[in-house]
């Protein structure tokens, strides 16, 4: 399983940008939403996602609200707001100009 250090630096907030553009979310469910979409490649620790949803809020991208979970329990849900939208967007085309950069030199024929 890939950790967060091993990711590309910054690509925890778009993902969780991306996930959280979905629906709102709990942190214990963005874990497992990760980790469900990403094939089990992806796991975040509560120590890197906690923090980056922190500096999200801070930052004015997502939101959280305290609601009651699946499970009965309150819980902080988390969803994005109009300039996390943005951002997102932002971000992703980012992240499509990276990964098609190290595409291109990843997929050079060999002499």
């Amino acid at each position: 399983m890939s950790r967060p250090s091993d990711l590309v630096q910054g690509t925890l907030d778009l993902l969780l940008l991306k996930i959280l553009a979905l629906e709102p979310l709990h942190g214990v469910a963005i874990g497992r939403r990760l980790k469900q979409v990403s094939g089990e490649v992806l796991q975040v620790s509560d120590g890197s996602l906690y923090p980056a949803l922190h500096k999200l809020e801070q930052s004015g991208w997502i939101k959280a609200e305290w609601k009651t979970s699946e499970l009965g329990r309150r819980a902080k849900f988390y969803s994005l707001t109009r300039p996390g939208r943005k951002q997102l967007e932002r971000e992703a085309a980012e992240w499509q100009r990276l990964s098609n950069a190290i595409n291109g030199v990843v997929t050079l024929k060999e002499a």
